[in-house]
């Protein structure tokens, strides 16, 4: 007999699996990951579908290797905006930027960012003040930064 427990998110054992195993690999072939949890193709299909429709899986996404784009210093920059609007719509269009998240307090935005060498965080900042409005930032540099395992960075929605 198969445990079908369901937690309380709604989700049983094998959706749990499913979801760790596309945690690593969203692009794994059904029949593989059925033969992962003991399902058929379809069935492996078919539970994927309907993680997708509830909204339990949100997207599939890539991740880039910043480096091999010559973006090879990581920041994270906090942001006083002029208009909070006009940020966002420009900050959005710079691909150095691999986050961007609206938050509370003295600032009004967390910006990740990749760019290349301190000449090309130099120039991001200066695009953010002139073109975007940004009153006033603060920058935190670093390497890259991986997990401890060394494992692929997860990015949060």
């Amino acid at each position: 007999m198969v445990d079908m427990a369901v937690d309380s998110s709604g989700l049983d054992r094998i959706d749990s699996e499913i979801l760790s195993i596309l945690r690593d690999d969203a692009r794994i072939p059904y029949q593989t990951l059925g033969d992962r949890v003991h399902l058929s193709a379809n069935a492996a299909a078919d539970r994927v579908r309907r993680l997708v429709r509830t909204g339990v899986i949100r997207s599939f996404t890539i991740e880039v290797d910043q480096g091999r784009l010559g973006r090879d210093l990581e920041a994270v920059i906090d942001v006083r905006a002029a208009d909070v609007d006009r940020f966002r719509r420009g900050a959005l269009t710079c691909p150095e930027v691999t986050r961007l998240a609206h938050v509370t307090g003295r600032t009004d935005f967390q910006v990740h960012v990749h760019v290349a060498g301190t000449a090309g965080l130099n120039a991001l900042l200066q695009r953010f003040t002139t073109e975007f409005g940004a009153a006033e930032t603060r920058t935190r540099g670093g390497g890259d930064q991986r997990p401890a395992d060394g494992g692929p960075r997860r990015v949060a929605p």
